[in-house]
């Protein structure tokens, strides 16, 4: 068991693995729909999550949000270890760079690094007009025979997996908006194309004592791979055929912006949970997009 690159992006993985605030049609309501609605202007979103894995505590991710203008930069970091890193021990880093228009999320630059064990591993994409421009992979793997291959048309208006996490969930109702629920998000992350399609499943009340207290939104979340995955993967057969992926997802108020407070995720040895434990904004100011 290695909380890798897989696992990093499952955090940033869409809604799910956390997220709110991107793009890109669903169902019957696209991403897009939302993407008018103003966000913060100059605000600053400080999260930390403490992650876990059948109730066994595998460190803390913490994620740094700013907005300037229509300019926006997300930064994580994530410390994992088991039994206090005599058995395992990864840290990553990773962070998104591009802008909010009024045709939604347009992202600019991703990068991530980790090292895990005797592991390391860079991934770096360009973006340019929501299409991947450039991509460098290190170390460079040549895909297995039964990988799905990946094509140009794909990585059309896919979203890298930090942008797709924390800029796609937009409402300015922070009562608990369900419709922040109804998306499907397109995922690239380097190595694998795939989408996170949100449903609504039902508001809930989370109580005082913690990082949030307030209305929140769970969405039921379906991992669909589109390329770049071996279908025969058992982690991949397991996520793309679970009904038990939920995001629930909270309003940050004054930004415009439903962000992740916990994602639950089943695996072969027990749930992984990323939740919340603290939320931090400042400089919260609403600008137009028009």
């Amino acid at each position: 068991m290695r909380p890798g690159r897989k696992l990093f992006t499952s955090l940033g993985l869409a809604a799910l693995l956390c997220g709110a605030s991107a793009v890109l049609p669903a169902s019957s309501a696209s991403a897009q729909d939302g993407s008018k609605q103003a966000l913060a202007e100059n605000a600053t979103i400080r999260a930390s999550y403490n992650v876990r894995l059948a109730r066994i505590n595998l460190g803390d991710f913490k994620l740094t949000t700013t907005i300037q203008g229509t300019a926006y930069r997300t930064t994580g970091v994530g410390n994992f270890s088991l039994l206090e890193g005599l058995l395992y021990k990864w840290k990553g880093t990773t962070a998104s760079t591009g802008r909010v228009t009024s045709d939604g999320i347009q992202p600019a630059q991703y990068l991530l690094s980790y090292r895990g064990g005797k592991a390391v591993e860079e991934v770096r994409m360009s973006f340019a007009k929501g299409t991947v421009t450039e991509l460098d992979l290190v170390p460079r793997k040549e895909p297995q025979a039964d990988t799905v291959p990946i094509t140009a048309k794909q990585l059309r208006n896919s979203l890298d997996p930090m942008s797709a996490a924390f800029l796609f969930a937009r409402s300015t109702d922070t009562s608990g908006d369900l419709s922040v629920c109804r998306q499907t998000v397109p995922v690239f992350d380097g190595r694998m194309r795939f989408d996170i399609k949100l449903s609504p499943k039902r508001r809930v009340d989370i109580p005082k004592g913690g990082a949030y207290s307030g209305p929140a939104v769970v969405c039921k979340a379906k991992y669909v791979p589109v390329s770049g995955h071996r279908p025969s993967n058992d982690g991949v057969r397991m996520l793309s055929t679970t009904e038990e992926i939920e995001l629930w997802l909270v309003p940050m108020a004054g930004t415009g912006l439903y962000v992740p407070y916990k994602v639950s995720i089943p695996t072969s040895i027990g749930y992984g949970v990323a939740t919340a434990t603290s939320f931090q904004v400042s400089g919260a100011k609403r600008a137009s997009l028009d």
